[in-house]
């Protein structure tokens, strides 16, 4: 297989087309650029929106609803309709379920058992053997009933055959079928001529302008739409992609303006004007406010400290003037017991060799 094959040459373009092509665009041109650049700001207008509002919105609303009915409902839910259930579940355990099922075991198994065995007994003792009798008169019965239908159907039969049956076919194959025969070949040679002069009306009054109609009208007319359509959406497209490049360099020109107009200015305030005033601020005031700060906290810290020793000095004076001295502790000797001496090759330990 060849890949190296080049491609197909394009058949090539008509004069229409040519002189189509370039009215065509720069109409579509004309009126694609103010919607192109529409389309570009509004895209641009909400994914501001979006990062600025909607975005934080948003968050702010579902911490609002998690805050307002999730966390109420997890707490009911944990805290009052679990316990509830589990209490009302023990409760129909305690109160339902426990004496049903004893009332099962002990009261209805035995009484079913019983019930049993006395419907076994009467089965087999009363209702078998009156069956037993009962199916033997019938299938006498049944016997007698089928030879006298048998003799009755035979009869019937053998009339129907000979009254019905055989006259009836002999009408079909003497009469009807030799005029049915006569009759299709008459209403297929009616058929047969309508039919073709019916077709040849049809083709002279209907087919053939029809036909003519669309070969030099309509088929011109739709080659002639379909290249309009063509170069209409090529058009399109090629505007689209030109209104994008002019969108771009105008969304541009406008950042930049937007840039030296404000942001520029105002990144040269803050960095000449607004951060050394910071500093001054923040080496004048503020520095020295918070170590003013951390002197007045470290004094306040030492004066209650000093004010909870005094307390505490005060109230065991107090005590000891009301309830007088405590009483000395008793000192309990808290040594270990005596280690006993480690075992050497010349010490025993049994009862034989003890000294």
């Amino acid at each position: 297989m060849d890949l190296d094959k080049p491609p197909a040459p394009e058949p090539p373009e008509g004069c229409l087309v040519v002189a189509l092509r370039l009215p065509v665009r720069i109409v579509v041109l004309v009126l694609v650029v103010p919607v192109r650049l529409v389309w570009d700001a509004l895209v641009a207008a909400g994914r501001f929106l979006h990062a600025t509002v909607l975005r934080p919105l948003g968050r702010a609303l579902l911490w609002t609803g998690r805050a307002l009915f999730v966390r109420p409902f997890v707490a009911l839910w944990r805290w009052v309709l679990t316990p509830v259930g589990t209490a009302l579940r023990w409760l129909g355990h305690v109160l339902v379920v426990a004496p049903l099922t004893w009332a099962y075991v002990h009261l209805l198994t035995p009484l079913g058992h019983a019930l049993r065995w006395v419907a076994r007994g009467v089965f087999t003792y009363l209702l078998a053997p009156v069956g037993r009798g009962v199916a033997r008169l019938a299938r006498g019965i049944g016997a007698l009933l089928a030879a006298v239908g048998l003799g009755l159907f035979t009869g019937a039969a053998w009339l129907v055959r000979y009254l019905l049956v055989v006259p009836a076919r002999w009408l079909y194959v003497q009469v009807l079928s030799p005029a049915g025969r006569a009759l299709l070949w008459l209403a297929e040679a009616l058929v047969t001529g309508a039919g073709a002069v019916l077709y040849w009306t049809a083709r002279v009054l209907l087919v053939l302008p029809a036909l003519a109609l669309w070969r030099w009208v309509l088929a011109p007319v739709g080659r002639l739409l379909a290249v309009v359509a063509r170069e209409v959406a090529d058009a399109l497209g090629h505007a689209w992609r030109i209104a994008g490049h002019l969108s771009r360099v105008v969304g541009r020109a406008l950042g930049t303006l937007f840039r030296w107009i404000f942001v520029e200015p105002a990144r040269w305030v803050y960095r000449t004007v607004l951060t050394p005033v910071g500093h001054v601020v923040r080496d004048a005031v503020l520095r020295p406010a918070a170590r003013a700060a951390r002197e007045v906290g470290r004094v306040t810290r030492l004066t209650l400290a000093a004010a909870r020793d005094t307390l505490r000095e005060t109230r065991r004076e107090v005590r000891r003037a009301l309830f007088g001295e405590p009483g000395q502790r008793v000192a309990v000797d808290r040594r270990e017991p005596p280690v006993r001496d480690p075992r050497t090759l010349g010490s025993s330990t049994t009862v034989l060799t003890k000294d």
